[in-house]
């Protein structure tokens, strides 16, 4: 029989290996993400004057639509996936301002709806177009 030792380094003190550091934060940064948009999206449409609320409702308007982007390009590597979920991100806020600028109904408030409405219709989409995992059914007599 053999033993299966793993190699410590020296001054190894016996925590996670570097590679797996950013697994165990990844929860608690999505957590923070959502709360800080939530809390953006609130000010914005409460119209709350706070010194937070245009860098929260910025972050907001930039994190939602690139979430829902980026759920939908899930077979892209990481990098390439970020990279163009924020670039959708961007063109989504920019298309949405242009029309309702065009239309003549710009309002903060109406924005922060209209991309709210866009990027939840992206992520519905997103989770309808997903094949269904089905378990073979087995039949008993």
């Amino acid at each position: 029989m053999q033993t299966i030792r793993s190699k410590v380094l020296p001054g190894d003190t016996g925590q996670q290996t570097g590679q797996h550091r950013g697994r165990e934060f990844s929860p608690l940064l999505a957590g923070v993400a959502v709360a800080v948009g939530g809390v953006g999206a609130m000010l914005a449409l409460v119209d709350l004057d706070s010194p937070l609320r245009g860098p929260f409702t910025l972050f907001f308007l930039l994190a939602a639509p690139a979430a829902a982007i980026g759920a939908a390009l899930g077979a892209l590597d990481p990098w390439g996936r970020a990279v163009a979920a924020v670039s959708g991100a961007v063109a989504v806020d920019i298309l949405v301002a242009q029309g309702m600028l065009a239309l003549h109904v710009w309002s903060i408030r109406g924005g922060v709806v209209a991309v709210t409405v866009l990027s939840a219709l992206f992520l519905l989409l997103t989770v309808a177009r997903r094949p269904r995992r089905r378990t073979a059914r087995r039949w008993t007599s």
